[in-house]
């Protein structure tokens, strides 16, 4: 009898143990598309672009339309997403890497993977890495299980960065060839060349069967999965099946792509039955790259793109998906980053991130799953592409604090040509950025330029190394 109730209770607690082990252990999916703009989505108003499965997943899901990432262009935004830090705070800063570049993200950084990793989860990345070639830079070196991806751009060319393709964007379209004919970029598994060049026709595709695999193997345990898809960074590919010859279409059939192997993967999370129990992020890395026209994207309302400090150059599409955890077909408005992501995951899994250290990000867990919460952003600083303090976010003001041109002027100049143009906008009647406001509110610009060079000071005063070789 004794014996009977001893293993019932046992089994109870089995059973309880079972119930609420993977509510406390979420598994966590990244897709961080390239150069991806803020309008290129039909849930974020694309008319042309159909990207069906990762519009379900809005409406499923939650638009989060004031989505921001740290820099405007890759290395820098990378090394923001995974810290928590302005890349500033981490040495990484002054633009992108090269495969000449002899630096890369420190190891004694703590990243998203580490944190998860520390938990018990699997963790991978497959795709873009763009943080260090170098094998004590690589994914494995920062807290993941295992990596198959290009480690820098899909125009960057192993070993030196020499011998690039000359060819215009349309020509290398109309010559799907061209992607091992014209490029040298290698694909690296864990620390190895595996493939040189890199087939870019396949690449998304097969990040994407990495990822589904990985699923699959690690779905009795917590996994992390980070997937930085190299598109539609310059030059844009796509598989035979998914192509259109003619250029005018090129851009629209690379997002069409991600955008189906996003439902393939999603689908996968379905039919494993692990829907209720896994957050999927999709987002960008900065904004379009427009100087490149039909092979760059929209960033919509927004002004300007990749680059720049403007808006469409760093807010970015976001879109957050967990039947049962994030509320259905909601959106939200509040201000949140990249930066936020490191804190928020570690909220939703109850743990604590290390105290020796100090990042930027904020746990705003509450904004992604729709519930109250008192903690809010209402600042962001703005770095331009090379790392130089330009701007700040506070509430709905956002003021630029532009350097003047370094050209030589010309005698028609104005005297005060050479001074920093300082322009202040009201973001939420003028999301476009189109009227400045600075000449109306000098005692906001005055106050908004002082608390964000005393916030970049502080960032400064306590920046911590990169690796370097």
């Amino acid at each position: 009898m004794f014996r009977s109730i001893l293993f019932a209770a046992i089994a109870g607690f089995c059973l309880f143990r079972c119930e609420i082990s993977p509510a406390a252990t979420p598994n966590f999916v990244i897709i961080f598309a390239d150069d991806q703009g803020y309008g290129d989505l039909g849930c974020f108003g694309s008319e042309k672009i159909k990207t069906p499965n990762i519009d379900r997943m809005a409406k499923e899901g939650r638009r989060m339309t004031n989505f921001m990432v740290a820099s405007p262009v890759c290395t820098p935004s990378r090394a923001a997403l995974l810290t928590g830090c302005y890349p500033k705070r981490v040495g990484l800063h002054k633009h992108v890497l090269f495969p000449q570049s002899t630096k890369g993200l420190n190891p004694a950084e703590h990243t998203i993977a580490d944190h998860l990793k520390g938990l018990g989860y699997a963790t991978a990345c497959f795709g873009k890495w763009h943080l260090g070639h170098h094998p004590e830079t690589l994914p494995r070196q920062h807290g993941f299980d295992t990596y198959l991806g290009i480690p820098y751009s899909n125009d960057m060319n192993h070993p030196d960065n020499k011998r690039k393709s000359r060819v215009a964007s349309d020509d290398l379209w109309r010559d799907p060839g061209s992607a091992v004919s014209y490029w040298n970029t290698p694909l690296v598994e864990n620390e190895t060349i595996v493939e040189l060049p890199v087939d870019q026709r396949t690449i998304t595709r097969r990040y994407t069967d990495r990822a589904i695999e990985f699923i699959r193997e690690n779905r009795e345990k917590p996994f992390f999965v980070y997937l930085p898809h190299s598109m539609p960074h310059i030059p844009l590919y796509v598989p035979e099946d998914a192509y259109d010859a003619d250029p005018q279409n090129a851009y629209t059939c690379v997002i069409e792509h991600i955008d189906a192997e996003v439902g393939r993967l999603i689908d996968t999370i379905r039919d494993l039955d692990l829907s209720e129990n896994t957050y999927v992020i999709y987002t960008s890395d900065n904004g379009p790259w427009l100087q490149f026209k039909n092979h760059g994207g929209s960033a919509g309302p927004l002004r300007a793109g990749k680059g720049t400090t403007f808006e469409g150059g760093q807010r970015v599409p976001c879109v957050v998906w967990g039947p049962g955890r994030i509320p259905a077909g909601t959106q939200c408005d509040a201000l949140m980053g990249t930066i936020d992501l490191l804190p928020s995951i570690a909220a939703l899994t109850d743990s604590e991130l290390p105290s020796d250290r100090k990042i930027d990000g904020m746990n705003l867990a509450h904004l992604l799953t729709g519930e109250a919460g008192e903690v809010s952003r209402d600042e962001f600083v703005y770095y331009t592409s090379h790392g130089v303090l330009e701007g700040l976010r506070q509430g709905k003001w956002k003021l630029l604090v532009k350097a003047p041109p370094q050209k030589k002027p010309s005698a028609k100049l104005k005297t005060d040509s050479k001074r920093p143009q300082r322009m202040l906008f009201d973001l939420q009647a003028d999301v476009g950025e189109q009227t400045n406001l600075a000449d109306a509110h000098p005692e906001q610009v005055a106050e908004l330029e002082a608390r964000m060079k005393e916030l970049d000071a502080e960032i400064t005063a306590n920046a911590r190394p990169p690796w370097t070789k």
